[in-house]
């Protein structure tokens, strides 16, 4: 019986350090995804800063030094927010 207290216990403390967190991100990133508009800065996944022209369901088109990149959204990266100062440092 104590077997199975710690098997769900160990169950448990996973769950909470592993399985959750991960999934807090994924929404964080759907949710991020589907809040993105024209004319916001973004960062992919590739270090690559632009601002956002047009947008579709899948693909995003970000201008980059005068030049128009379509991307997947999944590239895009959550954590990194292009500031107008990062964008001028990488042209």
């Amino acid at each position: 019986m104590s077997f199975f207290i710690l098997i769900g216990g160990m169950f448990l403390i996973m769950y909470f350090f592993m399985i959750r967190p991960q999934v807090k991100k994924q929404k964080e990133a759907k949710s991020f995804r589907e809040q993105l508009s024209k004319g916001d800065k973004v960062v992919t996944i590739g270090g690559i800063h632009g601002k956002v022209v047009d947008m579709n369901e899948r693909t995003v088109l970000i201008q980059v030094d005068g030049a128009k990149i379509r991307i997947e959204k999944t590239a895009l990266n959550p954590a990194g927010e292009a500031s107008e100062e990062d964008i001028k440092a990488n042209a």
